[in-house]
């Protein structure tokens, strides 16, 4: 048997526990994984505590990502023993995820750890330090290089941001750090950015379409008002690689930005990523992210506590990244 947190939908309404499960309780699929940790994100926070539809199917085990050793499997590209880590493809969401301590999965799933991460590190990276990398990737792709100016980082004392903070500022680049929380600027200073930006200087809604051109790039957890009034300031040729909605789903702008300056609005998602991207995103992961910077933003709880860290993250409340001991 193993311990899972496992929410439902019933008559009675939507419930959730940790409970003991067994292996015949797990979905389908060709991989048995021995969970070592797991980490929570935004989307997690919703789904645990019922916030937003997330959730395809019920009962369900959330968690959208995981880490551990292959205990048992089918499929000769994943032997037992190996070390991966599992994200994307709806665990968590449509099929059961990471918090629990085995989870079934399709080995097309699995990506092998590098040599230089270890399962807790790569929780601490997790979904999104996964999605930082990403963003940082798509940059890259449009030119947005450290000569080309300042990258702004959104939302950067949360999980994606922290992490951007970090990953911008090894290769390089003059980062500059949106927070509402002034209290995290010693923090932020400490991942690598020069300089702090009040949330309320890009907060607003009816911002002007253009101003002043202050950034190269930027990378974008927060949406909305927010990435309205940042696309209106980035420079000509510039790129918004934009991968969240903690302000909201809503973008109210003009094409102005687009057409007078052709800049760019790249989305980045973590969910359906082609393979030959992750294995990049993770290879410069092991490359670029210093451990210590690493262990810097990042907590460690148990299962149990999963349903008050969810409620801390949507509230805004979590600085950096929350790993999950599942054993614990």
């Amino acid at each position: 048997m193993f311990r899972a947190l496992r929410v439902d939908r019933t008559e009675n309404g939507f419930q959730r526990a940790v409970v003991d499960l067994t292996d015949d309780d797990l979905p389908e699929g060709d991989v048995l994984v021995d969970i070592e940790y797991s980490t929570v994100n935004y989307k997690d926070g919703l789904a645990v505590t019922d916030t937003a539809p997330v959730l395809r199917n019920f009962p369900m085990v959330p968690g959208i990502d995981l880490a551990g050793t292959v205990s048992a499997s089918d499929d000769p590209e994943v032997p037992v023993g190996q070390r991966v880590v599992v994200n994307g493809w709806g665990i968590g969401e449509e099929t059961w995820g990471g918090f629990a301590q085995r989870a079934r999965v399709h080995g097309d799933w699995t990506v092998v750890l590098p040599d230089g991460i270890g399962s807790a590190d790569a929780m601490a990276i997790g979904t999104a330090g996964y999605t930082a990398m990403l963003c940082v990737l798509a940059l890259e792709d449009h030119d947005v290089i450290p000569e080309a100016g300042p990258v702004l980082v959104t939302g950067a004392a949360g999980g994606v941001g922290s992490v951007a903070v970090a990953l911008l500022a090894a290769r390089g680049y003059e980062v500059h750090a949106s927070t509402g929380r002034p209290e995290e600027a010693d923090y932020l200073v400490g991942l690598g950015a020069s300089e702090i930006v009040d949330r309320a200087e890009l907060s607003e809604a009816g911002g002007r379409p253009l101003v002043r051109a202050r950034w190269a790039g930027a990378v974008d957890a927060v949406g909305s008002h927010t990435l309205a009034n940042v696309l209106s300031q980035i420079q000509p040729e510039g790129c918004v690689a934009a991968c969240g909605n903690a302000q909201g789903t809503d973008l109210a702008t003009t094409v102005f930005p687009f057409i007078l300056r052709g800049v760019t609005l790249r989305g980045v998602h973590s969910v359906h990523v082609p393979r030959p991207r992750r294995l990049e995103a993770w290879r410069r992961l092991d490359e670029d992210l210093d451990r210590d910077l690493l262990a810097s933003m990042t907590r460690t709880v148990g299962l149990d506590d999963v349903p008050a860290v969810a409620a801390e993250i949507l509230a805004g409340r979590v600085r950096g990244r929350v790993v999950v001991d599942v054993h614990a």
